[in-house]
């Protein structure tokens, strides 16, 4: 199961906009700074395909200027 950490930067008076659109998706858990433009994004992801569908939803966000992976992990599922 991938779980990664991301810093999100959204163009310049997008923050709310990013916010939103990140928030949406399902496998997204959003934090917002307080007092920076910056987001913190944590996904989680079942497999590798679902996480790659969810690199190509947020590749398409337009309110996203930067995404900069902090960590990432893939957590064996018990069969």
């Amino acid at each position: 199961m991938p779980i990664k950490s991301y810093l999100a930067h959204p163009h310049s008076g997008k923050k709310n906009e990013l916010i939103e659109a990140l928030s949406s998706i399902e496998q997204c858990e959003v934090v917002a700074a307080q007092n920076k433009d910056v987001i913190i994004l944590v996904t989680e992801t079942e497999d590798t395909n679902q996480e790659t569908i969810l690199k190509e939803k947020l590749d398409t966000i337009g309110s996203l200027k930067l995404l900069a992976m902090v960590s990432g992990f893939n957590t064996p599922q018990n069969n």
